[in-house]
């Protein structure tokens, strides 16, 4: 005899079959709200800086690294930083990653590092330009006994920073790097290149007065993923996996064609 009726038992079946749904709904919902923290550099523009309003970062990479996350059902919320803060917070863990950072001796065993480079950034070296007409094209070892400015923080070529025949004077951004080259406080000034023309392109003061006038070194961009964070190891798989879709599928290249267009320069 069932001690269940048939009525009873549909409508016992009708709750189970509603609670599974409502379970799986709810856990497709924790998926596609999953968040991560990534500090943001707050001071290369355009590839990243902060908002006037400091409410977040604006540039490429913030845009591009949200993007090939969302792919994945992941949130990412940003904490703006100078640079050297950024390095900092994934080195004790406080955050899973940061951006953007080139490989080097002195960092590469610092840090978790996807295979695939986020993109690629030229290291030129910029001067006073009277005319305004870049000069022929300085090497590398013309630096060697003139007085060069560099940002604090920020990854060079190992052959360059450590030349000692090379005179280094160290400013806290690039704003401040390139007032100092206007100021004849440093002969020339190694930089970012898009960054720099973008910063010189935009300045009045700056535009006319300064111009490219060598390249070190064309370097990848990398999130460098936190050692200690315990999101770290899992996070750098899946943002390599998601950057490798993200291109396959065109979407890499779109975007990038996208950003140079809004500058107006050419990729």
């Amino acid at each position: 005899m069932d001690l269940i009726s048939a009525g009873s038992r549909r409508r016992l079946a009708a709750t189970l079959a509603s609670l599974g749904l409502m379970l799986f709904a709810s856990s497709a919902v924790l998926a596609q709200s999953k968040s991560i923290t990534i500090a943001a550099e707050d001071d290369w523009p355009p590839y990243s800086s902060a908002k006037a309003d400091k409410s977040g970062p604006e540039g490429m990479t913030p845009d591009l690294v949200r993007a090939i996350f969302k792919t994945r059902g992941i949130e990412v919320k940003y904490l703006v930083v100078p640079f050297s803060r950024c390095l900092h917070l994934v080195k004790t863990g406080k955050v899973v990653a940061c951006f953007n950072t080139s490989i080097t001796e002195e960092n590469k065993n610092e840090f978790l590092w996807h295979p695939t480079p986020l993109f690629f950034s030229g290291t030129s070296i910029f001067a006073l330009s009277e005319s305004g007409a870049p000069k022929q094209a300085i090497k590398a070892q013309e630096l060697e006994g003139q007085t060069v400015g560099v940002t604090a923080g920020y990854t060079y070529p190992a052959e360059f920073r450590t030349n000692p025949k090379i005179k280094f004077t160290e400013a806290s951004s690039d704003e401040l790097l390139l007032k100092m080259l206007m100021a004849k406080r440093v002969k020339y000034a190694v930089l970012s290149s898009l960054p720099g023309l973008v910063r010189i392109k935009n300045d009045p003061k700056l535009a006319g007065h300064i111009a490219l006038v060598g390249e070190l070194s064309k370097d990848g961009m990398w999130l460098n993923f936190s050692k200690s964070h315990p999101e770290g190891k899992d996070m750098v798989a899946v943002f390599e996996s998601a950057l490798l879709d993200f291109k396959s599928s065109g979407a890499y290249d779109k975007f990038m064609n996208d950003f140079y267009q809004r500058l107006g320069l050419p990729r």
